[in-house]
């Protein structure tokens, strides 16, 4: 990749990011405590629900401690929808941001300038890995809105001192004039967002590799190393992977570095922990399961022990890239997510993996889950890129019996697969939807 060097990243704090573990589990302590402390005192929720588990403050005396609390989920952020795990005065808001409720009551994040202070430095931190430093141009494609996206890449390149552009997403043949007149060096946006508009290029007959960009931050959905590949491809350009949640305060929570070898977690501001999506248990260091955080700074909404349902594992070790701070791996999937088809758990990253492999397909596709009698049913609609689709393959039987074998060796189950014309599979300017699941559970 002509236009990255490794000798534009660097370590934006070096104080934290480099701690040295000893040092960073006593923070991480007295930060707890404090925590733990100042929710008890402030949120009717946490009182009642330590007081029914019979645990107070006074029992937090090791970082071990932590698992004296009970967890928190989602359900019982919406129960207190919309500001009733808010634990700072109303005088001292300065924004609100949401969840999109797509699935339910959304869940409502209220931050003072402490929290947007955190949030601008955790996100900074992630921005530096990938080289954005005073003099450089952030395109931020993120949605803005009640949406974290778009704000929390925002004012981490502001922390840092460069230029946002704050273009949101949609509009993308604007967003393509801004990315050419606006030279942006970085580019933050889903990846299924800056896939189409690489795609939208190449239909007008541009490159995408003729635009100034050196790298880019992409997240706010799952993706694949088979994604990452196309997006360096196409874009020539340093792709990198940016984690975060609107409960635990937005991007930024965990970034890649250039390294390419997990997501640095800010871990002096949220603790994570490993556990068993069924027992609850925690699992050692490298063991696969569900990511539970705990804020260890914020004072608006202080989440304690909050099951995200993402499944990931943690690396303690020492990163190439010098940073000490503990490195969670790409989102496997979610709890949640996973679909159980004829018995078998499939995750849609499993497919996607296969369907990215594949040099003639578009980076488009949907999974369409159905069961029209007794039994279950996987259609993948797959689309055949506009390069391919005229002449390039032959034998669409064969070549559709083939993608169907390498899923079915994936995922263990068979499917039907769809070939779809170029552009024909709706794109998302957000968050990609890659899964209907037309099955009636009632």
């Amino acid at each position: 990749m002509a236009k990255f060097s490794e000798d534009d990243v660097y370590i934006f704090n070096k104080e934290r990011e480099c701690m040295q573990r000893e040092d960073m589990k006593e923070l991480q302590l007295k930060r707890l405590k404090n925590t733990v402390k100042y929710a008890y005192e402030h949120v009717d929720f946490y009182r009642d629900l330590y007081d029914k588990h019979n645990v107070h403050p006074d029992d937090i005396k090791t970082l071990e401690d932590i698992q004296k609390l009970p967890f928190i989920t989602k359900d019982d952020l919406r129960k207190t929808y919309p500001f009733k795990l808010q634990a700072a005065p109303k005088e001292d808001w300065k924004e609100v941001h949401s969840t999109s409720g797509t699935t339910g009551i959304p869940t409502v994040a209220a931050y003072t300038q402490k929290d947007l202070d955190i949030w601008a430095e955790s996100t900074a931190r992630g921005l530096a890995s990938v080289g954005v430093n005073p003099k450089s141009i952030v395109n931020v494609a993120y949605g803005f809105g009640l949406f974290t996206g778009g704000h929390g890449a925002q004012y981490g390149a502001q922390k840092i001192g460069a230029l946002a552009v704050p273009m949101s997403s949609g509009n993308t043949p604007k967003q393509i004039n801004f990315l050419k007149d606006f030279p942006a060096d970085f580019l933050c946006c889903t990846p299924s967002y800056a896939l189409f508009i690489a795609e939208t290029m190449e239909k007008e007959g541009m490159d995408p590799k003729d635009l100034p960009l050196k790298g880019g931050l992409f997240g706010a959905e799952m993706w694949t190393e088979e994604i990452r590949a196309k997006l360096e491809e196409k874009f020539d350009i340093s792709a990198q992977n940016i984690y975060g949640l609107t409960e635990v305060i937005g991007p930024g929570v965990s970034t890649e570095c250039h390294m390419k070898d997990g997501m640095h977690i800010a871990e002096d501001h949220f603790y994570p922990e490993i556990i068993d999506p069924e027992t609850l248990e925690v699992l050692p260091e490298g063991e696969e399961g569900e990511i539970v955080f705990t804020s260890l700074t914020k004072t608006g909404m202080p989440v304690i022990r909050y099951r995200t349902k993402d499944l990931t594992s943690l690396n303690y070790e020492k990163c190439k890239c010098g940073r000490i701070t503990v490195r969670m791996s790409r989102i496997k999937g979610r709890s949640d997510d996973m679909l159980k088809v004829k018995g078998v758990i499939v995750f849609p990253k499993q497919i996607e993996e296969v369907i990215m492999k594949v040099d003639e397909l578009a980076p488009a596709y949907q999974i369409i889950v159905s069961r029209p009698d007794t039994l279950d049913e996987i259609e993948v609609q797959v689309e055949i890129d506009q390069a391919n689709f005229s002449d390039s393959i032959t034998d669409l039987e064969t070549f559709r019996n083939k993608i169907a074998k390498s899923i079915k060796e994936a995922i263990g189950i068979g499917v039907k697969v769809t070939l779809a014309e170029p552009f024909t599979i709706p794109r998302s300017e957000g968050k990609a939807k890659r899964v209907i699941d037309k099955r009636d559970f009632s």
